[in-house]
């Protein structure tokens, strides 16, 4: 730690060939050394070693009936504690509970990330969709409700160039530009079947006490339950309950 308070610059080169190990295995259920060796860009002995040192920390598991690694359970405890220190989130559950009462579809929330925003919360509606929101997933910044909500309130930027997840996605970015500016105006984004098929959502921003993004509420449905007029019918639950969450967190009304 620099003596000014902050981190560092310089950087650990085998620290980061860790990290990249643990963003190669989040992909994938389990890889053999040789495989992460490839997609990391080292070779296979540095690999096997600093999966060793990862192994002994809890970080990655070794499959013993495969050889092969993946994931540890320590990272669920480490998750856990970030995840305890969002405050927004103990504010904010009862609402999303509330809100899925009330809408019966499915409601997540999300804080913002680099380059997407995070799924902190999920409460599954009657209607939910498997695996289109869970804890950790990322909503893709340019492609779905939560993710221009972030976009529209931060200094955040897309990851370019803008890919195509399907034919409604915004791939444009002077489309872009203007799709963020109708949702600052509006005070709400929607994404419909931009980042899956058949998945239409909305979502609606949650302020700090010092007016700056605290987290995003998005509700989210399968086609055709949760067409254009069922979500718009669906707004003022969403936007009520984000304001109680900001007013919770002693935000003053922007």
């Amino acid at each position: 730690m620099a003596k000014t308070g902050q981190p560092s610059r310089e950087r650990v080169a085998a620290a980061q060939r860790s990290l990249a190990i643990l963003d190669v295995l989040a992909a994938e259920p389990t890889l053999g050394t040789n495989e992460i060796a490839r997609r990391v860009g080292a070779t296979a002995s540095t690999v096997s070693r600093q999966l060793g040192t990862l192994v002994e920390a809890g970080l990655v598991e070794r499959v013993a009936s495969t050889g092969r690694y993946r994931l540890g359970i320590r990272l669920v405890t480490l998750a856990n504690a970030v995840l305890e220190r969002l405050d927004v989130r103990t504010v904010a559950r009862p609402h999303l509970e509330s809100l899925v009462a009330e809408v019966g579809e499915t409601a997540t929330l999300s804080v913002a990330g680099d380059p997407d925003a995070i799924t902190v919360d999920v409460v599954r509606g009657e209607h939910y969709v498997q695996g289109s929101s869970r804890l950790g997933r990322p909503s893709i910044a340019h492609a779905t409700a939560a993710g221009k909500v972030m976009l529209s309130f931060t200094d955040r930027a897309p990851s370019t160039p803008l890919r195509a997840f399907t034919e409604r996605t915004i791939t444009d970015p002077g489309r872009l530009a203007d799709e963020l500016e109708r949702v600052r105006r509006r005070g709400f984004a929607d994404a419909y079947e931009e980042r899956e098929p058949g998945l239409n959502a909305i979502a609606a921003p949650v302020w700090s006490d010092g007016g700056e993004l605290a987290a995003i509420v998005a509700l989210q449905g399968p086609v055709p339950r949760f067409g254009r007029a069922a979500a718009r019918a669906a707004l003022p639950a969403l936007l009520a309950r984000t304001a109680a969450v900001s007013a919770e967190l002693g935000s003053q009304s922007r």
